[in-house]
């Protein structure tokens, strides 16, 4: 398999509740690494940059509003398949859905506050590090 790398945010619902460590423990015992990691409070601009794909669909608003609330953690993670991987170390987008020992099973609130988000694809993952990370941010 391919070393690849995905981004990872951890979301309001996770760091409000300190939440930070338990998350990371997850990645990393999937096999992930850790290359990049921040704290931010992300702007409104950047959240309705990241997410202007869902730009048209009605939650678009509250959905921005929650990811400015409180601050996330930023991540990039490499590993083995790491897209794939994290996928499914996050679980399903509805924690009701999610599988056992799944991130989002673990701890998300509700399929809105559901802690996580990850990169679906290579070029998703390509345009999400570089928003939130400078090349030399990023230390394999």
């Amino acid at each position: 398999m391919a070393i690849q790398r995905t981004f990872s945010i951890i979301k309001p619902d996770a760091t409000e509740r300190n939440l930070t460590g338990a998350v990371n423990a997850v990645i990393e015992k999937a096999g992930l690494r850790i290359v990049a990691q921040k704290r931010i409070h992300m702007t409104r601009q950047q959240a309705e940059t990241f997410y202007a794909v869902h730009k048209e669909r009605p939650f678009f608003g509250e959905l921005v509003d929650f990811m400015v609330s409180a601050p996330v953690v930023v991540q990039v993670l490499e590993g083995d398949n790491a897209i794939a991987k994290y996928r499914d170390v996050m679980g399903a987008t509805n924690p009701a859905n999610a599988a056992e020992g799944t991130i989002r099973k673990l701890f998300a609130k509700s399929v809105g506050e559901n802690s996580v988000h990850g990169s679906d694809a290579p070029e998703t993952a390509a345009l999400e590090i570089a928003q939130f990370f400078a090349g030399n941010e990023i230390v394999g």
